[in-house]
């Protein structure tokens, strides 16, 4: 049987050192290009094959990173999931992506088997509840983890989190349908006493205040099915609102599709906005305005921090906010 090539046998295909072939398999970003490039082809030429197990055996890391995400239904958590994942494979790391569907005994679980196959770090964007059980697999594992989105815990978190400046969008949302004359501004979605749910609401609560209105909120599931349903619901019972913030987009879009069914004009007669300008906002009818979270720079910072904590030691802050930007489309009649 014919001997399996080696870094030695790479190192002479590719006519460079052992040395510079490591640093090519750790994914290190002092090897130039066209070196990184020779390197690969070379490994292809000879049917070289980078024996992960026998290289963690060598080091602290085992080049996975666990990417745990509450709902992988929902285009949001799919658009970084995607994204989070291309960032890490570019820097020699492989994610193990697993979906929690909001299930907190689930969720446990996986990071439980996540830990035991020696994931080098976690990424998490945790369920509701079963707090406590996660979070002593977590800390007796003693992996960095950092929490997106959503934190495990109220007040000071456990580990770090990151998320978009919530607060801030909603602020946004409601200046802007204040500014297209809006005079009665509704707010729809997101469980009621979830703290995702009350930071994109508080700068809603916060602009109202200030101009002396009345809020109207109307909580419940961020899906479409719920703000189809709702958008009736508001209809029927507040006919005076002109004006309408989302939990997220699901939820706005929902609305979208109510409003041919209640005759009502998106844009004219109701204007909506969303939160989080997931892909099917610029397609929708009419196409949506919303809080965007940058998901790309999102996802690319949160790759570089557990990357730098998982090789360099580097911890990241415990709270950190990433900044969101209103996109104004037709229909809040931008």
């Amino acid at each position: 049987m014919k001997p399996r090539p080696t870094i030695l046998d790479v190192a002479k295909q590719a006519g460079v050192s052992k040395s510079t072939v490591s640093l090519v398999l750790q994914g290190s970003k002092a090897v130039k290009e066209a070196t990184r490039v020779a390197v690969r082809e070379a490994m292809a030429e000879i049917g070289y094959v980078y024996n992960r197990s026998a290289a963690t055996l060598r080091s602290s890391s085992s080049g996975l990173i666990g990417l745990v995400i509450n709902d992988l239904r929902n285009p949001f958590f799919t658009e970084f999931a995607a994204l989070f994942q291309m960032e890490l494979a570019r820097n020699g790391f492989a994610t193990v992506l697993a979906n929690s569907d909001e299930d907190p005994e689930l969720q446990t679980r996986m990071i439980s088997s996540l830990v035991e196959h020696g994931v080098s770090g976690f990424i998490i964007s945790p369920s509701y509840g079963g707090t406590q059980e996660t979070l002593a697999v977590l800390e007796a594992s003693n992996t960095p983890t950092i929490q997106v989105f959503r934190s495990l815990t109220s007040g000071d978190p456990k580990f770090p989190f990151v998320a978009p400046d919530y607060d801030l969008g909603g602020r946004l949302a409601t200046e802007h349908l204040l500014e297209m004359g809006c005079k009665r501004i509704a707010f729809m979605g997101g469980l009621e006493g979830r703290a995702v749910t009350e930071e994109r609401m508080s700068g809603y609560l916060s602009v109202l205040a200030d101009n002396g209105m009345e809020p109207v909120v109307l909580t419940g599931q961020a899906t479409r099915a719920f703000g189809k349903a709702t958008a009736a619901q508001l209809r029927a019972d507040h006919p005076e609102v002109d004006g309408v913030i989302c939990f997220n987009d699901l939820v706005a879009l929902g609305v979208l599709a109510a409003g041919p069914e209640l005759g009502v004009k998106i844009g004219r007669d109701l204007r909506v906005v969303g939160f989080d300008d997931i892909e099917d906002c610029r397609d929708s009818y009419p196409p949506l305005t919303s809080v965007s979270c940058n998901i790309p720079d999102f996802a690319t910072s949160t790759a570089e921090q557990i990357l730098a904590w998982v090789k360099d030691g580097k911890v990241p802050r415990m709270t950190a906010r990433s900044p969101v930007a209103l996109i104004k489309r037709a229909s809040s009649g931008a």
